[in-house]
């Protein structure tokens, strides 16, 4: 039986959701996160927001993006995350860290914030629309951990 690595699952489900369940042979699981993974980035049409983004054509990436589907992919992403790197560090047989939840949440909470406002910001600053949800993310991963470093500091 093949060890299972914490990190090496949190990489590759954040590489792409489902990816870390079928490493954790859950592939039921896998499956309904890949496929709701198309079909969010399908109806949202958030490849093209991404290469539009990258090429600096902001103001396309915004034309060609359905927010309203859009704003599904930060939880459904965030969750797959957070939920295989449980799973992996359960089947490996550490002890579930405290408050592990915290960073995941945030970083959904921002990044869906930042999604909101990635067609409203002014683009002469040169901050492509995909790249908002993205450092939404960041900043609500630090926050997280932040947050649960004092928590984890105050609780004792």
């Amino acid at each position: 039986m093949k060890k299972i690595y914490p990190f090496e699952v949190l990489l590759w489900s954040i590489a792409f959701p489902g990816f870390g369940q079928i490493i954790n042979k859950m592939y039921i699981r896998g499956a309904f996160f890949i496929l709701l993974e198309f079909v969010i980035n399908v109806k949202s049409s958030l490849n093209m927001n991404i290469l539009y983004s990258f090429q600096g054509k902001a103001n396309e990436a915004v034309l060609v993006t359905n927010y309203e589907w859009a704003m599904f992919y930060p939880c459904v992403y965030m969750f797959a995350i957070y939920e295989s790197f449980l799973r992996a560090i359960e089947k490996s047989g550490q002890n579930q860290p405290v408050f592990l939840t915290l960073p995941f949440v945030t970083g959904a909470y921002f990044s869906t914030v930042g999604v909101i406002y990635s067609n409203t910001i002014p683009y002469r600053f040169w901050i492509p629309p995909t790249f908002i949800p993205i450092l939404g993310i960041a900043v609500g991963v630090a926050v997280g951990f932040f947050v649960r470093f004092i928590l984890i500091r105050f609780s004792k």
